[in-house]
């Protein structure tokens, strides 16, 4: 078993000092902790895994092909691989949980 805390995974984010760390990683799945403060901007792109993101904290609008809606604490969230999506009008610092399966950029490049 892995199990880590919130703080612990806090910890490890600003220690990689990137708003996205990578917490675990097997060959099926991969989960990392993405933190963006207020005001801040999403540059992610697609990704060739599908994603699951749970909203820990903080309010924000998501976007995920031509769909938009408020993302707030105990949202779940699912985007397809290659669906262009990010996070934007972020209100309050979000701190949100990824699920990546299989394991991210386990299956090669992003398209661009």
């Amino acid at each position: 078993m892995i199990a880590l805390t919130l703080g612990e995974s806090l910890r490890r984010q600003q220690d990689a000092g990137s708003p996205w760390a990578e917490l675990l990683r097997v060959p099926d799945l991969s989960v990392g902790l993405y933190v963006l403060p207020a005001g801040g901007v999403d540059v992610q792109q697609p990704h060739t895994e599908d994603e699951v993101y749970v909203v820990l904290a903080g309010r924000s609008r998501f976007t995920a092909g031509g769909e938009s809606r408020d993302a707030g604490p105990g949202d779940v969230i699912f985007v397809p691989a290659r669906v262009p999506h990010r996070f934007h009008d972020i209100s309050e610092e979000l701190r949100v949980v990824v699920v990546f399966g299989p394991a991210e950029d386990s299956r090669g490049d992003a398209p661009a």
